[in-house]
């Protein structure tokens, strides 16, 4: 594991919802004494709750969505999809063992669905996450074998992050010969997906899922009440944006960084 790696992950963690308010709190507590503190406290606990309300939550993420594309209605040339993980629910007795977690599942049902109207091979793409007993690709590979009928011609089982995904992904398509591809994963993580593909040599056409902004233009008063599904939508696209900003100052730094 490098270190860029461990710095990265230490990095996002402090600077993403919930760790984020509570590390201004943290220090408005240890520096109690200062006159600033008051102030740092409030930041702290305002950054909270402006990230957990789900007018402000559904504003973040559409960021995202807007740059990912429609729903796919056109696969012209494609060659092949790619799945990418997103995670395993590890030790799920229900299941005998490690299993997709919900983030992973829908895409895989999307994936799923795409590969019988394309008629096209199918690439998995996860890694092994701490503690696993086996990579991502593995696990989901099962589910769309066993529980939706449909083949997986690849599996890319090495792989920890997005950039990852792609650099590992893409070379074991192109020693068959492809060069475009379907490219499945949630809709505020299309952005980043797709430039780190198109980065290592692909040709993307993007078919993003589980929008989560809609078309919604109106909220109800109680939306305007701290949710914890609001704060992990924050998550959500708090994290994308630091991961396009890593990726951009890895790309700029040249072919040594290692972008997220």
């Amino acid at each position: 594991m490098s270190f860029a790696f461990i710095f990265k992950t230490l990095l996002g963690t402090l600077l993403l919802p919930p760790a984020n308010g509570l590390l201004l709190l943290c220090l408005a507590a240890l520096f109690r004494r200062r006159r600033w503190a008051l102030g740092l406290a409030l930041a702290g606990g305002g950054l909270l709750l402006v990230q957990s309300l789900p007018p402000m939550a559904t504003a973040l993420i559409a960021t995202l969505e807007q740059r990912a594309g429609p729903v796919l209605s056109n696969a012209a040339g494609a060659q092949a999809i790619v799945v990418l993980g997103s995670g395993l629910k590890l030790e799920a007795a229900e299941y005998g063992g490690d299993t997709a977690n919900e983030r992973s599942l829908i895409r895989l049902r999307y994936g799923a669905r795409l590969a019988r109207q394309l008629g096209l091979p199918l690439l998995i793409s996860g890694g092994r996450p701490t503690n696993a007993d086996s990579s991502e690709a593995e696990a989901m590979a099962r589910i769309i074998e066993r529980e939706f009928g449909v083949p997986v011609r690849w599996r890319e089982t090495e792989s920890r992050d997005t950039a990852d995904n792609a650099a590992m992904s893409a070379r074991i398509l192109r020693s068959a010969g492809i060069h475009r591809i379907v490219l499945v994963t949630q809709a505020f993580h299309m952005p980043r997906a797709k430039g780190l593909f198109t980065a290592a040599g692909l040709e993307v056409i993007p078919a993003p899922t589980d929008f989560k902004s809609g078309k919604r233009e109106s909220f109800a008063p109680f939306d305007w009440l701290p949710q914890a599904n609001a704060l992990q939508t924050s998550y959500y696209a708090l994290h994308e944006w630091l991961g396009i900003l890593w990726m951009r100052l890895a790309q700029i730094a040249g072919p040594s960084a290692s972008p997220s």
